[in-house]
């Protein structure tokens, strides 16, 4: 029996067309192309495998629903990672059980004068960059876990995932000025918590 032959792959342009019409061939595509990135996107918003792995099944399956209000003139790329966000973020709300801790304690201090109470070494470049470091990314991914819930996702779907502060609200389901609020602080939080590190980095 002579062997199947391997379907060729469709160029973006067909696959999302293929998509919004429901062809079954352009879906298959979809989940062996972008089913990996899916799911590291997941993974950094729920920090468990499984989870992570529902929260994909669950975004595929709202794309497939969904599939008629898809812009074909659109990315299936950019389509997709938000709706597997929103998919992690919703699992992330059901799994929400105690109160998280405030983050004050990660805070940097003043001193009377109005200066930090520590110094820090100036670090201007965006989170996802410094993850990106060989050198630091380790030391960042440990210190945005360390972060509170509320305000380690805003960070993510700013800094990592690159929601614009607007989209951000709209997903947590709170204001845009509360969003700014809670980035200005992770950010904080996050530049006393990597210090060090990034002082061995730079001696």
């Amino acid at each position: 029996m002579p062997d199947r032959p391997i379907p060729q792959e469709l160029d973006e342009v067909d696959l999302a067309r293929g998509i919004q019409n429901g062809d079954s061939r352009a879906f298959e595509q979809m989940v062996r192309t972008y089913g990996g990135r899916l799911l590291a996107v997941t993974r950094r918003i729920l920090r468990d495998e499984e989870a992570a792995r529902d929260a994909v099944q669950d975004a595929f399956v709202s794309a497939y629903r969904s599939r008629k209000q898809f812009n074909a003139d659109a990315r299936v790329s950019t389509w997709l990672h938000r709706i597997a966000v929103n998919a992690a973020l919703m699992k992330l709300r059901s799994q929400r059980r105690r109160p998280e801790e405030p983050i004050d304690g990660l805070l940097p201090g003043f001193r009377e004068d109005g200066h930090h109470d520590a110094k820090f070494v100036a670090w201007t470049e965006p989170a996802d960059v410094t993850v990106s470091r060989k050198e630091t990314s380790a030391a960042v991914r440990r210190a945005i876990d360390r972060l509170p819930e509320s305000y380690r996702t805003v960070l993510l779907l700013r800094d990592i995932e690159g929601l614009d502060t607007e989209e951000a609200a709209k997903m947590l389901g709170i204001t845009a000025n509360a969003v700014k609020i809670r980035l200005h602080r992770a950010r904080m939080a996050l530049r006393k918590l990597i210090a060090p590190t990034l002082e061995r980095a730079a001696s």
